[in-house]
């Protein structure tokens, strides 16, 4: 009888170690804090599927983009320093009056506020160009805007993985093909700093470095044999069309169901 009460209490023990292991897992979706609990908490449903906090984020994000890029393009056609930094300008008065048709299109049909004028930092940025001249202006117009969009750049994409919303999805697939057309019109000027592009990433690093080994001087590498598939495969796709350095940017025009560019 004595053993008997001894293996019960040792199974008891154990169901008990055992649940208290299993609870966090099973209540893990229900408990305040966590990372589903805070999605969970800043989403609505719509017809076009979850939108998030980061979506509506991102919404406003591209209208804001949008505000101060727009007329820093326009300023840069007017006063045409040089036919690079006009040709930039050129590519953000048509890449932003795209986007926001689109945005204010997707905005209305998901009933998210946009704002109207640049926030202080972007009116700040515009402030540092029109007051700057000659060189100084070319610097501070490539540069400004160069950073501004290497910094989206990743953000759109992370919104583009992990949205739920298809209306945003494709919202988010077109300003990542027009933040990338920008970036690559403006290294085009010649003017980007990259030395201060790489000072700033690396002051915000927290990590050590990491990838392959640094190359040995003098050492040749050998080539490496080509990535392709075996045997007789048929394809019918082929790369991105546009010359090496542009981006094809051509896309539809938005369906605009609600009237949002006829008001």
């Amino acid at each position: 009888m004595r053993r008997f009460n001894g293996t019960a209490l040792i199974m008891a023990a154990l169901a008990t170690t055992l649940g208290a292991l299993a609870y966090p897992v099973w209540s893990y979706a229900d408990r305040s804090g966590t990372g589903q609990a805070n999605l969970a908490a800043g989403t609505v449903a719509t017809q076009w599927g979850p939108l998030s906090a980061s979506d509506r984020d991102l919404i406003v994000r591209v209208r804001l983009a949008g505000l101060w890029e727009l007329p820093a393009g326009q300023q840069a056609v007017q006063r045409a320093p040089s036919s690079a930094i006009k040709e930039a300008g050129d590519h953000l008065i048509v890449g932003h009056t795209d986007l926001d048709k689109r945005v204010r299109i997707v905005a209305a049909q998901l009933g998210v506020e946009l704002p109207n004028v640049p926030n202080e930092q972007q009116q700040g940025w515009l402030d540092e160009m029109s007051a700057a001249t000659g060189a100084e202006y070319e610097y501070k117009f490539v540069n400004l805007l160069r950073a501004a969009h290497g910094k989206i750049f990743p953000a759109v994409g992370a919104v583009r993985n992990s949205t739920r919303n298809s209306l945003v999805r494709q919202l988010a697939s077109d300003t990542n093909q027009t933040v990338l057309d920008h970036i690559t019109i403006l290294e085009k000027t010649g003017k980007v700093d990259f030395e201060a592009i790489a000072d700033e990433v690396a002051g915000a690093a927290t990590a050590s470095p990491t990838g392959p080994a640094i190359p040995a001087p003098g050492v040749v590498v050998p080539s490496a044999p080509a990535a392709q598939a075996s045997g007789n495969v048929r394809t019918t796709s082929r790369p991105s069309p546009g010359a090496p350095g542009t981006v094809n940017t051509g896309r539809p025009d938005p369906s605009d169901s609600l009237g949002v560019l006829g008001g």
